[in-house]
């Protein structure tokens, strides 16, 4: 029993929404019917001299554009405007063939998304959803450590109650886990066994928790170094003493509180909380179901489109044709005859739009100042020196995403655990790297094993990311030299050493990439939100993946929320 409910509550760890923040502050109202008397005369399209739009989105990344989709499709007159020369953000995806004829598709950022149905339904939308691919959901993540790769555990891809069973009890369930598995040491499994079903320390009042301190406390430090900080890597590049609990994986955190509310556990063990939050989940899905004209998916399974991640705002970018302004980079915005004036530099000069209403989606680092005049306050605050981590604003490490591809027979002839096979099919989702093992490569994503068509047959195709916050140096280093450094790491973990050298098929290093939440996230974001209720008049929005979410599915979701905000604000105006 004890080691099935470790298991399970190591499941619930990497499984509560892939280790991403929930929208904070960006509530969405209900939509009020469009005000009578709203006529094509206050219809002023982008490209009008001296007109105002109904809004304007500044940053065409994930959140930008699909917040640019969502209210165009409400008939809203949006303009969006990008610094770059493509929408997409650090989705950038790429197909290249060799000399040979072989065909290669990769990403030059983020790999996959876990499926929610705010992504089925936007490539429903933009008549995109044929394209859509799926994993394997059997597919396990590994993690090395010792020398070896240990399977995660993962269900058979059964559905419903069949798909639970094979959770627990499958060739690689949970109880194989607790039982057979060898990635933690009896004491760990019975270290965190404990935390999971009779109890734990409290959580230390009136102080925020860093991910290291929260799950050393319920699960204890086996569970953290071998499992939970190579995940967190994975996911954000960052530095788990430094990252907040509650701000980055809140959903996780939640898990505690709802455990300790059961009047019974008066210890908090987390399984019980966890088998609580579950049947939540599972009633809130039963409520509002998927459209059954939708692509049929599971809940979390990566996902992906047959040519790329870039499929979704490539189509965004033809539905809103020249309504999307690319290479338009934000210098101000004021506010002037009842309306915000945005000024921004183009490949043709300075341009100005008016819009009633500014949606930014822009890193708070490339903001600077330009909301100075409309948002007092905001400069300094993204500026803010946070002495107790040594930062200044919010930070964004370096990582870089390398693309290589490597024969099969260069691979380690091994048969892996469970009955998955030969190490040289690639039999999972992808493999971390803890810290212990002396790998620079934070993981490495299996791209050609997750979805169909990503390389010739007789290769392997390899997502690795490199750098983050415990590894800034990355953001210097020569792109040969990144290369040679992840290659040398995957010979270490997955290749035979005298296999052949790779072929270099994206060296992508993003100096600003993902937004940490680390201690005092929370404040900073409750002070922006305060910032905005002080504008007089409203209608200005500051938000981003830094506020609400990270991960592909939650840029998604934020781009349907807050487009309900942002036209129940315009109706609201017009009543």
């Amino acid at each position: 029993m004890a080691a099935t409910t470790l298991a399970v509550a190591l499941l619930l760890l990497p499984a509560a929404a892939a280790f991403a923040p929930p929208p904070s502050g960006l509530s969405a109202p209900r939509i009020r019917p469009a005000a009578a008397g709203r006529t094509a005369a206050l219809r002023a399209t982008a490209d009008e001299e001296g007109t105002t739009v109904d809004c304007l989105v500044i940053g065409g990344g994930i959140s930008g554009s699909t917040l640019a989709h969502n209210l165009h499709r409400s008939d809203v007159d949006v303009v969006l405007a990008e610094a770059r020369d493509y929408l997409g953000g650090n989705v950038r995806s790429v197909v290249s063939n060799d000399s040979d004829g072989g065909e290669y598709v990769y990403e030059r950022g983020p790999n996959s998304f876990a499926t929610q149905p705010s992504v089925v339904r936007i490539a429903r939308e933009l008549g995109i959803d044929d394209q859509l691919v799926f994993a394997d959901e059997s597919l396990p993540p590994w993690v090395n450590y010792g020398g070896k790769l240990h399977p995660l555990p993962k269900g058979r891809g059964g559905k419903g109650p069949q798909g639970q069973i094979e959770l627990v009890f499958g060739p690689n369930g949970v109880l194989k886990f607790g039982l057979a598995g060898d990635l933690l040491s009896w004491p760990g499994k019975i270290r965190a066994g404990i935390g999971a079903l009779l109890g734990h320390a409290p959580p230390p009042e009136d102080e925020e928790e860093t991910i290291q301190e929260w799950i050393v406390r319920t699960l204890g430090e086996e569970v953290f170094y071998r499992i939970i900080d190579p995940f967190v890597s994975g996911v954000y590049a960052g530095d788990p003493t430094k990252l907040s609990m509650k701000a980055a994986l809140p959903k996780i955190a939640r898990i505690e509180d709802i455990s300790y509310g059961i009047e019974w556990n008066k210890f908090g063990a987390i399984f019980y909380g966890g088998l609580a939050r579950q049947v939540e989940l599972t009633k809130e899905r039963k409520a509002d179901p998927p459209d059954p004209e939708w692509v049929e998916f599971e809940y979390g399974n990566p996902g992906s489109f047959r040519r790329g991640l870039s499929t979704l705002p490539d189509a965004i970018a033809k539905e809103l044709g020249g309504r999307a302004k690319l290479e338009w980079k934000l210098t101000n915005v004021a506010k002037g005859d009842g309306a915000y004036v945005a000024t921004f530099d183009t490949p043709e000069g300075a341009k100005t739009i008016r819009a009633r209403s500014v949606v930014s989606t822009i890193p708070t680092h490339a903001v600077g100042s330009a909301l100075e005049s409309v948002l007092p306050g905001s400069a300094e605050l993204f500026r803010r020196e946070r002495s107790a981590i040594q930062r200044r604003g919010i930070y964004h490490p370096p990582v870089a995403a390398v693309t290589l591809a490597y024969p099969k027979s260069g691979f380690r002839d091994v048969e892996l655990d469970n009955d998955f096979g030969n190490l040289r099919d690639l039999p999972g989702f992808g493999s971390l790297n803890p810290r212990s093992e002396g790998v620079r490569t934070l993981g490495t994503l299996w791209s050609s094993s997750l979805f169909p068509g990503r390389c010739p047959a007789d290769s392997n195709l390899l997502l690795n990311y490199i750098g983050g916050s415990r590894d800034p140096a990355i953001g210097s280093m020569e792109e040969e030299d990144i290369v040679a450094a992840v290659d040398a790491d995957l010979r270490k973990v997955l290749l035979k050493p005298d296999a052949p050298e790779p072929k270099v098929l994206g060296v992508q290093l993003w100096p600003t990439a993902i937004p940490q939440y680390e201690l005092g996230h929370l404040g900073l974001m409750e002070e922006l939100e305060a910032l905005e209720e002080k504008n007089e008049g409203g209608g200005l929005w500051v938000c981003g993946n830094y506020r609400s979410g990270v991960a592909f599915p939650d840029c998604v979701t934020f781009g349907y929320e807050h487009a309900k905000v942002v036209k129940a604000y315009l109706d609201g105006e017009q009543s």
